[in-house]
């Protein structure tokens, strides 16, 4: 198992765009993939998921994953969520 934090940097968070690409991005791995806000713990392949986070700029996140390419899913999740989403 692999987990990294991530500080959500743009300014609406993962409203429903960035969340689609960041859906995206996980749905290329074959690791199990979760995004865990404070206590909760959602599928990161999960759109409903995802958004029930209600994940907003300035929030921390750990993105965290489990399999054969875990350590790749996370890094390159979190260099998503560096990027702001090009917004």
């Amino acid at each position: 198992m692999y987990v990294k934090e991530v500080l959500v940097q743009n300014q609406v968070g993962l409203h429903a765009r960035p969340a689609t690409f960041f859906i995206q991005k996980a749905n290329e791995f074959k690791s199990s993939i979760w995004v865990e806000k404070e206590e909760r713990r959602v599928n990161a392949k999960s759109l409903l998921g995802v958004l029930s986070l209600g994940i907003v700029g300035g929030t921390t996140i750990k993105v965290i994953a489990d399999g054969a390419d875990e350590e790749a899913a996370v890094e390159s999740l979190i260099k998503l969520v560096q990027s702001g989403f090009s917004e």
